[in-house]
């Protein structure tokens, strides 16, 4: 798969410039106002009581910052946070580790948690319910199980998938929130941001450009800005302007509705190769050189979301949409 600067998948040089981004506490944060509302009430209601915040599981596309929120729900409650993922908690003693270190009132931050292995989650389920750890020690006859207290903890799981959660793990969670796409001004506001923390000068037409191309994604406004900064850097312009914005967007091949050569491709081989569809996805993946998993997994949902594609019993249609985007005749069916 191609790297695609509208992926909301974080890149691997990321990482470090993402930390020094995020905002601090919940009145920093940019957006997802229903989830920052109750949170706030969740928060200072634990706070009250001197007790730790239930369990909160944060769900939805990425890029739209459940791991900014998991460090803002520590700071707000004045405790250590532990960040850890699915994938790399590979056996039941990595996890007991993780848990038995951690101090009173700490959050355990566990990313991609849909993807924990089931013998682990058959560990946290007591440690999420009772605060204790179920551990077996020996083999064969002389194997006994020990019960170890845990300090009471905040554990924070977040997902993309959620419909690949176990409802046992699910039903756990005290707190469920589902972060959704972020509007036009809500991401302008978060490029303007991003360019005082980065000292780029950024003009508000210009702000508004990156986040009409952002798909509603902070972290692609982030990326994208910083692209659009190499431009102004090596034309030595002061500023971001609109104007400057559009041509380097462009250049990237990113259009303005956030479509990328990638999405050209898919929308136009169906148009081209199959009169606009019904045309299943096998025979896509075959015509553009792509995994059908990475179709449907990847490509899809955004072409979905804003009603470009039709997914049919019979395979695949563009909308009369794709074609008024591309400016071309729709046909007479």
């Amino acid at each position: 798969m191609d790297e695609r600067l509208v992926s909301g998948e974080a890149e691997l040089d990321e990482g470090a410039l993402e930390l020094s981004l995020r905002p601090r506490t919940l009145s920093q944060y940019i957006g997802q106002d229903k989830v920052k509302d109750n949170l706030k009430v969740f928060i200072e209601a634990a706070k009250m009581r001197s007790e730790t915040l239930d369990h909160v599981l944060l769900y939805g596309p990425p890029g739209l910052g459940k791991t900014t929120l998991a460090t803002i729900i520590a700071n707000e409650m004045g405790v250590n946070i532990r960040t850890t993922s699915g994938p790399a908690i590979e056996r039941p003693g990595d996890l007991a580790a993780i848990l038995t270190a951690l101090e009173p009132g700490d959050v355990l931050f566990i990313d991609e948690i849909h993807r924990l292995q089931r013998s682990i989650e058959e560990v946290l389920y007591p440690a999420m319910e009772d605060f204790c750890l179920d551990i077996v020690i020996g083999k064969g006859p002389q194997a006994r199980s020990v019960r170890l207290d845990l300090p009471p903890f905040t554990l924070i799981g977040a997902t993309t998938r959620v419909g690949l959660l176990t409802a046992p793990l699910r039903d756990r969670f005290g707190v469920l929130s589902r972060l959704e796409y972020y509007n036009e001004e809500q991401l302008s506001l978060i490029a303007e941001r991003t360019g005082d923390i980065l000292g780029i000068g950024l003009e508000k037409e210009a702000s508004l450009e990156l986040a009409r191309r952002s798909r509603g994604t902070p972290r692609i406004a982030n990326r994208l800005l910083r692209r659009v900064r190499d431009f102004a850097q090596v034309l030595g312009k002061p500023a971001i302007t609109g104007s400057l914005a559009n041509e380097a967007l462009e250049r990237l091949q990113v259009d303005r509705l956030g479509l990328d050569h990638i999405d050209h491709k898919l929308l136009m081989g169906i148009i081209e190769k199959f009169k606009g569809g019904p045309v299943g996805l096998d025979t896509i993946s075959a015509t553009i050189g792509e995994e059908s998993h990475t179709i449907e997994d990847v490509y899809e949902p955004y072409l979905l979301q804003i009603g470009f594609i039709q997914r049919t019993p019979r395979g695949r249609m563009v909308t009369d949409a794709v074609y008024h985007h591309f400016q071309m005749e729709v046909p007479k069916h």
